[in-house]
């Protein structure tokens, strides 16, 4: 990543000084060809926060009461990170990096290092305490990971104060079990022989770190629910995390489920089965041993993805003090496994169930005919079976009726259209199966509290 940036300024050191390159950046007389978020970064710091470049004054650092304040609202991050954050530096402590753990504001309020040059580091600011905003000192590692939300490496002449230009710092964010940014969790070190090459892999080293605190934050979080880990069985895309009930209704989604699924808080307060994403068969949620289980599991939909799942079941309301041993058990990481778990293909049916495929293609079939009328006698001789016997093993398999898991995709159809389109609602209720405008008005309105207009409004 540092490549393009650092052969420019190695180019243009002859004839400026690290400031004045970052003043030409900035004022578009030369432009870095890459990496776009650095020279974006360095825009930002001159023109919006006005952080001086040349300046050689040292990194500010909280007092000792500053530092208790901003690590009581992480506190419980601060536990959950403690692990992660020892293997990290088990990985990195050989070219003399520091761990740092900071909050939203770019306070390092968490880290590991060599104690014997603790004070050589905290000189730099990569200590304990130091503040890593860019508002306060320009492009690096942690403030610009925080404002932009992703992951970056700022490699020595990258930042954007000439002082910093011996250091060379990776940094990752943390979401919260809710999507929102929580912290940073950066490696930064003295490049003092002016060694222009990153420790290989830094940055992934960082990142995997990262996303295993948000699992375990996700994972004490919802302690009482049943956690889902599923990445895709193809290595093609992130794994993520799901937390559902015992009726298979989606409690809680992180960072990549939300973005992979288009969970919003609202979506998701207004009540998301998850039979809406994977075919599965609901018996797997009435075993509870304490132990994983692995399993593969076929998306719902056309596109049928397959993907490897993990199912921890949830933990018992009913004990009166967990010991410390099960909790460790219960939040540890599992994400970085999925792809190595020996699972057989599909977990056999549950007695009265459908099978997968067979609930698949049923699910299928009502997807691509929600405008039309779909009556429980055809979907049920789909299945060979009565239409009795269908509804009870539909609603095993599923978690609702089929007229429920109907209406549910109709107005969820509905949410869409109303969003997406601009389309009369006398149109968008024959489009998604209802007999006329106030059929529709109707469900809709006790289902999410509001009428259909109205949250047309609200979407804009």
């Amino acid at each position: 990543m540092a490549t393009a940036a650092q052969d420019h300024l190695g180019r243009s050191s002859k004839k400026l000084s690290h400031g004045d390159c970052v003043d030409s950046v900035v004022n578009r007389e030369s432009l870095l060809s890459e990496p776009k978020e650095i020279s974006d970064s360095w825009r930002r710091c001159q023109v919006d926060y006005r952080v001086d470049a040349k300046s050689r004054s040292t990194p500010h650092v909280v007092t000792q009461g500053e530092l208790k304040v901003s690590r009581e609202p992480v506190a419980n991050i601060l536990v959950q990170a403690q692990d992660e954050m020892d293997r990290l530096y088990a990985v990195v402590r050989q070219q003399a990096y520091v761990v740092l753990l900071c909050n939203s504001d770019g306070v390092a309020v968490h880290h590991r290092g060599d104690e014997a040059r603790a004070e050589e580091f905290k000189k730099w600011g990569i200590w304990l305490g130091g503040v890593w905003s860019e508002q306060a000192e320009g492009t690096n590692g942690i403030g610009t990971c925080i404002t932009d939300q992703r992951p970056i490496l700022v490699h020595c002449g990258q930042h954007f104060r000439s002082r910093h230009t011996q250091l060379s710092c990776a940094g990752a964010p943390i979401f919260d079990p809710h999507g929102q940014l929580a912290a940073v969790l950066d490696v930064s070190r003295v490049d003092r022989e002016g060694d222009n090459r990153p420790f290989p892999l830094v940055l992934e080293t960082t990142i995997v770190s990262a996303r295993a605190i948000e699992e375990r934050m996700f994972r004490e979080h919802f302690r009482y629910a049943w956690t889902i880990a599923a990445a895709p069985s193809d290595d093609y895309g992130a794994g993520l995390l799901l937390a559902v009930d015992n009726d298979q209704l989606i409690l809680g989604a992180d960072r990549v489920a939300r973005e992979v699924f288009a969970l919003s808080d609202k979506r998701l307060a207004d009540g998301m089965h998850l039979s809406m994403f994977f075919a599965y068969d609901a018996s797997l949620f009435r075993r509870n041993d304490g132990q994983d289980i692995p399993v593969r599991l076929m998306g719902a939909g056309i596109e049928g993805r397959r993907w490897s799942v993990l199912l921890t079941p949830p933990l018992n309301r009913s004990r009166v003090a967990r010991s410390w041993g099960e909790a460790v058990a219960h939040s540890r990481a599992r994400i970085s496994t999925l792809g190595r778990l020996p699972v057989a293909e599909s977990p056999a049916p549950s007695r009265g169930g459908l099978p997968p495929g067979l609930t698949r293609r049923i699910c299928d079939y009502i997807e691509s005919n929600l405008s039309q009328k779909i009556g429980l006698a055809a979907l049920a001789a789909m299945s060979g079976l009565s239409t009795q016997h269908f509804a009870r093993a539909f609603h095993e398999s599923v978690g609702m009726p089929p007229h429920g898991y109907l209406l549910r995709r109709r107005l969820e159809h509905v949410e869409h259209m109303l969003r997406e389109t601009q389309l009369p609602l006398s149109e968008i209720a024959l489009a998604t199966g209802f007999s006329d405008q106030s059929h529709l008005a109707r469900h809709f309105h006790r289902l999410t509290g509001v009428s259909p207009s109205v949250a047309r409004w609200k979407a804009r």
